[in-house]
């Protein structure tokens, strides 16, 4: 592969990720729909969890192929225990569209599938938006702080959704994902924000409030993981063209007590509460990163 140039290298590593890709999301699909006529509740579960094994074949396949196709190494630091059949909230740092790939690499049949909430607008990718809403993957519309502060109601609206979202989740294995920051770290971002973190924006408490809310008492644990790229920020196509030389990530569990459990939206002395503890987690994650990078600052 060392004498395969990078454009060649990101056809070869695009192509095969498709022609993994079709077969598994045609198998999920005929999943899917076995599940919508399902009669009983058993036999819903059942098709529930065959979908969340298709899925898992699928990035172990992707998995493979990035990993004997690319030189990236994984430097991988786990101080949590991880069980297949857990129930987790995993809270991340984001920088690129290949944290999601790193996550799937580190976490893929070591605890259950990762499911994100994503954008709404995310329901329309050709293929994959199907595969996400068969795997019970949440779609909120996200709305600006202006919007709602000309409509409050348009907050309760995403509380609500979440809480759909994780009324599904409660009785079978699941590894909730949230990037606390909401979008991706840029420098402008950064600047813009006067984020008080070296290398991270800052925390959004809100999501990661409500999940707790809803799910506190079904949930294990906390993932809190810390992705670095000592080269700098990548991209998709530095993955697959080779230009990312490694990876490194620490993951540390935390304790779900019972002071970060409450209603975020009504209650101003727990929202407070609870956005300094975000804040002393963020703080903490910075640290991680600093010390992940080597940076002496």
């Amino acid at each position: 592969m060392r004498t395969i140039s990078s454009g060649l290298r990101v056809c070869l590593v695009m192509l095969l990720v498709t022609a993994n890709t079709l077969p598994h999301a045609l198998v999920l699909f005929a999943m899917a729909a076995i599940r919508l006529l399902a009669p009983t509740a058993g036999l819903r579960r059942a098709c529930g969890a065959a979908s969340g094994a298709i899925a898992e074949s699928w990035i172990g396949v992707n998995n493979a192929m990035i990993g004997a196709l690319t030189p990236t190494v994984f430097t991988v630091s786990v101080d949590a225990s991880l069980r297949r059949d857990g129930r987790y909230l995993v809270l991340a740092n984001h920088q690129s569209w290949v944290d999601i790939l790193v996550l799937q690499k580190i976490f893929n049949r070591r605890i259950p599938l990762l499911r994100f909430f994503l954008k709404r607008e995310l329901f329309w990718v050709p293929v994959l938006g199907l595969c996400w809403w068969a795997l019970d993957f949440p779609f909120m519309r996200r709305h600006t702080r202006e919007q709602i502060e000309r409509r409050p109601e348009l907050a309760g609206r995403d509380i609500e959704t979440t809480r759909r979202a994780c009324a599904k989740f409660r009785d079978v294995p699941v590894a909730i994902m949230n990037f606390v920051e909401g979008t991706r770290f840029t420098p402008a971002k950064h600047d813009a924000q006067a984020s008080p973190y070296r290398h991270l924006l800052k925390p959004r408490s809100g999501g990661v409030a409500f999940v707790l809310d809803a799910m506190g008492d079904a949930l294990e644990a906390i993932l809190d993981v810390t992705i670095v790229y000592p080269a700098g920020h990548p991209t998709m196509v530095d993955l697959f063209a080779g230009r990312i030389a490694e990876v490194r990530v620490e993951v540390r569990q935390r304790a779900i007590t019972r002071d970060l459990v409450g209603d975020y939206q009504n209650d101003a002395e727990f929202r407070e509460r609870f956005q300094q503890w975000m804040n002393a987690l963020w703080a903490g994650k910075d640290a991680t990163f600093a010390r992940l990078l080597g940076d002496p600052r």
